[in-house]
């Protein structure tokens, strides 16, 4: 038997597992996929092998992944590797790499082969979506960068030319309009317009952003090199909820940062509730070693701080993020059924597309359908749910009845159309 650690771990930990003789037998970093025969022959001989080199090129694009989900309905995509942000707490870029993208049409290609399989839903993944570029095609390429937004700015050149993120969303969504696309992460310093109006635009780019903004204090995304103010964060926000009025939005937030003050903390609190996430990811900052902060900045918040603000943080979100989902009740939602409830055998959930999960009774598994007077529900289904109820995590409802996505796009089309149609004809 041989002992191997692969991925960025093992390029973050090389030396501490080198150094201890026969810990592992291979040693092979994100980018070193391509070497395994070499290194396991290696093994075989009785010697350790390693590769742990980050590449400039490799995206695998190549390289079909074969997905395995509980119920086929959900998959993830990888559309680029590594990050060029250098945020000041993070070790992404030391451990993955710089930035590259993969090209467009081995994109396709993947998302087609899901759509074939049936796959209801993909999620495009890359560190920082909003940067993707895809020069590959050079006659397709644009002329310039993608511009940022005001008051946003970067620490690296921007790359000139290429397919962008927004080329690719379009291409995607127009594979399967039964097939929702949702994509993570974006950074908020660069949100062109273009991806925002295709959300709004396109029934089935799911109008929901994670949009993680770490800190409420100016000074402290100073000192994470973020790229943004808090105000400038704010005016993205009110931007995006101006073209995508139902949207739902996601955050991460870093609580004890190096250097914050009480001060820091209760801004912080301040921009949770004056957005209004339905989604949030909250942690209590752990320095990690070859980071900007590492080397020069100080760990300077207690450990006990750090979690009285983490557990402050929670507790508002918590409040406001119920708020946000109780606005829902009374409300019928499309859920994609991705299965059995995790709580109770007796209830079925899904997802909504905002990305809030729906519980509803699993009693209730026979519906009206188009097709027939009563059609039981399965994973991978689309059903229109009744809210009945929220919390700050879940919804819980009543099944109606079967119903897909272009159906319920269409619907909604035509109430739009209906209501614009009576004002302007109106008294």
């Amino acid at each position: 038997m041989k002992i191997g650690i692969l991925g960025c771990m093992a390029e973050r930990l090389k030396t501490e597992l080198l150094e201890r003789e026969k810990l592992v037998d291979v040693l092979a970093g994100p980018d070193a996929y391509r070497d395994l025969p070499r290194l396991l022959t290696v093994a075989d001989g009785g010697q350790q092998a390693s590769n742990v080199l980050l590449s400039l090129e490799e995206t695998y694009a190549d390289i079909m992944p074969v997905h395995h989900t509980t119920h086929g309905n959900s998959a993830f995509v990888s559309i680029m590797r590594g990050c060029d942000n250098m945020c000041t707490y993070c070790i992404v870029p030391f451990t993955r790499g710089r930035e590259r993208s993969r090209p467009i049409s081995s994109i396709l290609e993947e998302v087609r082969m899901l759509s074939d399989q049936g796959v209801k839903e993909v999620t495009l993944l890359g560190q920082n979506v909003n940067s993707y570029r895809d020069a590959s095609e050079h006659q397709l390429c644009s002329s310039g960068a993608t511009r940022l937004s005001e008051g946003f700015q970067t620490v690296y050149r921007r790359k000139e030319g290429g397919l962008r993120f927004s080329d690719l969303l379009d291409r995607v969504s127009r594979i399967d309009p039964d097939m929702r696309v949702r994509f993570t992460s974006p950074h908020p310093k660069d949100f062109p317009d273009e991806v925002i109006h295709l959300i709004a635009e396109r029934g089935n780019i799911c109008t929901q952003i994670h949009l993680p903004a770490q800190s409420g204090s100016s000074k402290v995304l100073k000192a994470m090199r973020r790229g943004y103010t808090r105000e400038a964060y704010l005016d993205l926000v009110q931007n995006i909820r101006r073209i995508v009025p139902e949207v739902s939005l996601s955050s991460d937030f870093i609580s004890g940062f190096c250097g914050e003050t009480e001060e820091d903390h209760l801004q912080t609190l301040s921009l949770i509730r004056e957005v209004g996430y339905n989604v949030g990811f909250l942690f209590a900052y752990s320095m990690r070693k070859k980071t900007q902060a590492y080397h020069r900045l100080e760990d300077d918040v207690p450990a006990e701080v750090k979690q009285r603000r983490l557990q402050e943080c929670i507790t508002v979100f918590r409040e406001r993020a119920t708020r946000v989902n109780a606005a829902l009740v009374g409300s019928k939602q499309l859920v994609l059924v991705e299965g059995e409830s995790k709580r109770s055998a007796n209830d079925l959930s899904g997802r909504t597309d905002g990305n809030t999960k729906v519980i509803f009774p699993k009693e209730e598994v026979a519906v009206q359908s188009a097709e027939s007077n009563r059609a039981p529900i399965s994973a991978g289904d689309y059903v229109l749910v009744e809210i009945l109820s929220a919390n700050s995590q879940s919804l819980r409802g009543r099944a109606l009845s079967h119903s897909s996505l272009r159906e319920t796009v269409k619907n909604y089309d035509e109430h739009v159309s209906s209501n614009t149609t009576m004002t302007e004809t109106g008294p």
